[in-house]
């Protein structure tokens, strides 16, 4: 195996593309964090965006977001959807199996060198962004998905095991690349096939599927990550996503070991399995996705909701405005307030009509609080765009002085009221049926 691994990793790592992109991983993220951390303008519409002025631990996360949403497909693409096919363009196939002798050593050698590549690359898009978050910005607090601050420390503890969960999930696309090399051949739709899914998945994750459906598919675990930025974290969709990624990663290795052996290798016109892919390959992956929607289902009691409801929306938004209403009183100077004392809560419409559930950007929330030794109530309005992935945006809508726009004065510099967008996420497990 040694000998054999160490002639697949020669091979993959003498291609200039994998060398540039190599390049491009331990370099691009770094560069592309320092330079927009500077920037007036920031990605707001990206989790975390809109805190890379504070910490340096946000622009790590905003890299991460992209390269669930991009990157990372379009390396497991590049990788192991060519791994194989790059010998049927060569027709180097009878030499191999002369040198080597074993095809299963050969399946095996291949595919521990394209994740090793694959996970070399992930490990240097994790280390550049953290650098070039914190030479550019500094080692300061994050503030949580749900208002909460982090401390430092334990900041850097969450980046690093996001990432290290996005490497787990990132295997399931890098096993159906391996899948689509074998079973294409040298046509390019098995280097595309990855990447392909990748942007069915997402059209799927912006629907508002079933909850059950949702969780079953091998992208969830792209997005779940974000629950370890809550407290309590979100850890049942997580533990779904990273089942359903283990999954999918061995029935796609195993259908595509079982096309590689079958395969006949005198063949010199040979073009890929053909049709056949549709049944070796498409009937597992989908019978898979059919049992883990069941399975999630049958476990969690998630029925044909979306899994946004009512109560889940009060709940999230009420949590962060008391969460930020703190960090708001100590950028300002002003006295602390507990949460327990300070007592939020939240009433929510969807369309004008109150119990609605279901994502749209038609939330209307009403969030009340009490300061201590006050008799009135205070209260803020909030015009809400909840997604379908349970991640939403809560814009201020009045009284101008609590969530209005103005800047405040922080030992990071200027930023925006923290009270006038929130970003939040609903746990979508959690809720009750739609």
């Amino acid at each position: 195996m040694a000998p054999t691994l160490r002639f697949e990793l020669a091979k993959l790592l003498s291609q200039w593309r994998v060398r540039i992109v190599l390049i491009a991983c331990w370099v691009a993220p770094g560069v592309f964090v320092a330079v927009v951390s500077q920037q007036s303008s920031l990605p707001t519409d990206t989790v975390f965006g809109r805190w890379m002025h504070a910490t340096g631990w946000a622009g790590p996360l905003v890299v991460l977001s992209f390269c669930c949403t991009w990157a990372l497909p379009l390396l497991t693409a590049l990788v192991a959807g060519d791994v194989f096919a790059a010998e049927d363009r060569l027709g180097t196939w009878r030499h191999l199996l002369v040198s080597v002798r074993s095809a299963r050593r050969i399946f095996a050698t291949k595919a521990i060198a394209a994740v090793s590549v694959i996970l070399v690359m992930v490990l240097g898009l994790a280390v550049s962004a953290v650098a070039g978050g914190l030479l550019a910005v500094g080692n300061n607090p994050l503030v949580g998905l749900d208002g909460h601050q982090i401390a430092s420390g334990e900041a850097a503890r969450l980046v690093g095991a996001a990432w290290l969960y996005v490497a787990v999930a990132a295997l399931a696309f890098a096993a159906v690349g391996l899948l689509g090399s074998v079973a294409f051949g040298r046509s390019p739709m098995g280097l595309l096939l990855p990447a392909v899914l990748a942007i069915c998945l997402q059209l799927l994750q912006m629907l508002p599927l079933p909850v059950a459906l949702r969780m079953a598919l091998p992208s969830q675990p792209f997005l779940a990550w974000r629950g370890l930025f809550t407290t309590p974290a979100q850890l049942t969709p997580m533990v779904v996503g990273l089942i359903v990624s283990l999954a999918w990663t061995v029935a796609a290795t195993a259908v595509a070991y079982l096309l590689f052996r079958r395969r006949d290798f005198t063949d010199l016109a040979y073009d890929g399995a053909g049709r056949r892919v549709v049944l070796a390959g498409g009937v597992p992956l989908v019978a898979l996705t059919a049992i883990g929607t069941a399975a999630v289902a049958a476990g969690f009691g998630a029925g044909g909701g979306s899994g946004v409801s009512g109560r889940a929306v009060e709940q999230s938004i009420a949590t962060a405005y008391g969460h930020l209403y703190r960090l708001q009183s100590q950028e300002l100077h002003r006295p602390d307030v507990p949460e327990a004392q300070l007592r939020s809560a939240a009433t929510c419409t969807k369309g004008g009509a109150t119990g609605g559930s279901g994502p749209g950007n038609d939330w209307r929330c009403v969030v009340t609080w009490r300061l201590p030794g006050v008799a009135s109530t205070g209260s803020a309005i909030y015009q809400l765009d909840v997604q379908a992935d349970g991640k939403f945006v809560a814009d201020g809508d009045g009284p101008p002085p609590v969530n209005g726009y103005f800047q405040v004065r922080t030992p990071a510099g200027d930023s925006p009221n923290p009270l006038w967008q929130i970003d939040g996420l609903i746990d979508l497990l959690d809720s009750p049926k739609g």
